[in-house]
């Protein structure tokens, strides 16, 4: 099968596919597309392309809706690089509490009397401690929960919010971090407030002028997520205001860099070794069983599905999640004479996944059945 590589991806992912793969740049008419952020809206996706695999956890490089409705299954990988982007954030709380990048770069710009300058001088950049204050934490997953443990363990107090919380993510938060009933009571109760929730329409500019009256005065915003996130025009108003005295972002924009006393980091929260061979690792994987088992995890788009092989061939269908396909498709199973030794199904929202195990591998007039049944999308046999 073939890999097409749309950016660099570390050694130690590709050596997770092996020689039943052609992996490369160049590679033609591929069966899965390994990415990181190079964007594909525009991108023409041929006939055989079964699976998108994003090195990183952010898709939004990718025509998710393009991807469902033709049947191809896009993966990203989750909490693979949390720990880079948590010691990034610790790093990110600390300059928004002292004011180091200000000082630096004064710095620098001394010349004679160096030290006696500094002693005279260095007020003008004094910060506060971290112990005993409040940090909201919006948004608990793989990352947002490292970090909410790791401020406890410097002192603050932590309050988050994620409406969304996994069973898994919920057993590995501290019991001390204090539930929110929402954002608003992270926004009204917190001295530093850090986000990590993806960009969606939902999410698109949480912080604004509206969220922002809200906050305490001097309130200290990290945002290491999304540039969508936050209206950067408002963060302005409000930094010249003095109502918000710190903005930290890993997504530096034009309007960003107008905000005066911002600090811009250049999206380095991933960009480690060790998180970008971890992200590569498992992309491959994802990508490894899918293609050769079906199997599905960690899919933004259809639904994670694993199944143990039983029978002699296994039909993996992709279908919209409308009544009557799975009928249509056991049908036609059953007008070739085939025994359905295992079969299971699930929907995420509008796409549905079907995996049936038969006695022997179906024909090529049988899966022509199936691929013409109303709302089905995609359909092979391995």
């Amino acid at each position: 099968m073939n890999i097409q590589l749309l950016n660099k991806i570390a050694k130690v992912g590709l050596a997770e596919l092996g020689a039943d793969y052609s992996v490369g740049e160049d590679v033609q008419n591929p069966d899965g597309i390994m990415v990181r952020s190079a964007v594909m809206h525009e991108m023409e996706f041929g006939s055989e392309l079964k699976a998108i695999a994003r090195a990183g956890a952010g898709v939004n490089n990718i025509p998710i809706d393009r991807c469902s409705d033709a049947g191809i299954v896009v993966f990203n990988t989750p909490g693979a690089n949390a720990n880079g982007v948590k010691e990034l954030a610790i790093c990110a709380l600390l300059l928004a509490a002292r004011n180091v990048v200000g000082g630096i770069e004064w710095a620098k710009t001394l010349t004679e009397d160096v030290a006696k300058q500094v002693e005279k001088g260095k007020s003008k950049f004094a910060g506060t401690e971290l112990m005993g204050k409040t940090l909201g934490v919006v948004g608990l997953g793989a990352i947002g929960g490292m970090i909410a443990n790791v401020a406890l363990e410097l002192g603050m107090k932590v309050i988050g919010c994620d409406p969304f919380l996994s069973v898994e993510a919920a057993w590995n938060l501290d019991h001390r971090v204090v539930r929110a009933a929402n954002y608003d009571e992270i926004f009204e109760k917190a001295d530093y407030i850090t986000l990590h929730v993806p960009a969606t329409k939902d999410t698109k500019n949480m912080i604004c002028a509206e969220s922002i009256a809200k906050m305490k005065d001097g309130v200290k915003i990290i945002n290491l997520s999304r540039a969508d996130l936050v209206c950067a025009a408002d963060v302005k108003a409000a930094m010249e205001s003095g109502k918000m005295t710190a903005y930290v972002t890993d997504f530096p924009t034009e309007e960003v860099l107008t905000i005066p006393g911002a600090v811009a980091i250049p999206h380095l929260g991933a960009s480690t070794e060790e998180s970008e061979d971890n992200c590569a690792v498992m992309a491959a994987r994802e990508l490894d069983d899918y293609l050769k088992n079906g199997n599905i995890k960690n899919s933004v788009n259809y639904p994670n599905l694993e199944m143990p092989h039983s029978g002699a061939a296994r039909i993996c269908v992709l279908h919209a999640n409308i009544p009557a396909v799975i009928t249509q498709v056991t049908a036609a199973v059953s007008a070739e004479g085939l025994n359905i030794e295992n079969m299971t199904n699930k929907s995420k929202g509008e796409n549905a996944y079907t995996m049936v195990e038969v006695s022997s591998k179906p024909s090529a007039d049988a899966i022509a059945h199936i691929a013409h049944v109303e709302g089905v999308r995609k359909v092979r046999v391995i």
